[in-house]
C-alpha cells in the first residue's frame, strides 16, 4: 500500500493528520508539485486527474480524493471514530465537513488560483486544458472567507470542537483549510478569539505536525 503525497498541498496533509490520529502508518511516495511531477506520465498512470493524494492498494486498486481515502481507513479501523459513532454524530461531522469545504476551502482555492500570477492558465486544480484565471473569483473568495470565518467563530463560542464534543474529521478539515488560506494570503481576521482558542488546541495535538 502506497500513499502518493505532497508536503506542499493541503489535501494530502488532511490524510496525514487523519492517519496520525488513527495511529496508522502507510508508505509515502512524494510527488513534487513544484516540478509538475503530478502531470508526468508516471503519476498520471496512478491518477489521470493529476491530483494528490492517491492511495494505491496492494492489488493495484487506486483511491483518490482525501476524504475518500480517510473513509477507507475508517472502515478498516473504526476506532477512534473520527467520522462519528452515532447517527447524529456522523451527520454533524459530515455537515460541518461539507460546510468547511464548500465555504472555507473553496474560498481559499478561489483566491489562490485567481490571484496568483504563476497560476495563469491553471484556474482549476488537476490536469485540464488551459483554464484562464478570473480576477472576480478572487474577490468572491475573499467575501466568502470573511463570512465563513465569522460563522466558524460563532460556532466555536460554545463548542470546544467544531462538529461534536470530540476532535473529528471536521476539525482536521478546518485546520488544513485555515493553514492553506494563510498561504493564499487570506489571513484570519483579527478579534476571532474562539477560532484562536480552537486552533491552538488543534495545533497542540501531535497529529498537526504530520
Amino acid at each position: 500500500m502506497k500513499l502518493y503525497d505532497s508536503e506542499w498541498a493541503p489535501s494530502p496533509r488532511r490524510v496525514r493528520i487523519y492517519l496520525a490520529e488513527k495511529g496508522i502508518t502507510v508508505e509515502r511516495v512524494p510527488v513534487d508539485l513544484r516540478q509538475n511531477e503530478h502531470f508526468q506520465d508516471a503519476y498520471l498512470a496512478i491518477n489521470p486527474r493529476g491530483m494528490v493524494p492517491a492511495l494505491e492498494l496492494d492489488d493495484g486498486s487506486v483511491i483518490c480524493e482525501s476524504a475518500a481515502i480517510c473513509r477507507y481507513f475508517e472502515a478498516l479501523a473504526p476506532m477512534p471514530a473520527l467520522f462519528g459513532e452515532t447517527p447524529l454524530e456522523i451527520a454533524q461531522i459530515e455537515s460541518w465537513t461539507r460546510r468547511i469545504e464548500h465555504d472555507g476551502y473553496a474560498a481559499a482555492v478561489y483566491v489562490f488560483r485567481n490571484a496568483t500570477p504563476r497560476m495563469e492558465g491553471r484556474g482549476a486544480p488537476g490536469k485540464w486544458p488551459p483554464i484562464p484565471v478570473i480576477s472576480e473569483l478572487a474577490h468572491r473568495g475573499a467575501v466568502m472567507w470573511s463570512a465563513f470565518t465569522q460563522a466558524l467563530d460563532q460556532r466555536l463560542a460554545d463548542h470546544e470542537w467544531i462538529a461534536t464534543d470530540r476532535f473529528s474529521f471536521a476539525d482536521i478539515t478546518a485546520l488544513v483549510t485555515l493553514d492553506f488560506a494563510e498561504r493564499a494570503r487570506l489571513p484570519m481576521p483579527a478579534g476571532y478569539a474562539n477560532i484562536a482558542r480552537w486552533r491552538a488546541a488543534a495545533n497542540a495535538r501531535p497529529s498537526a505536525a504530520a
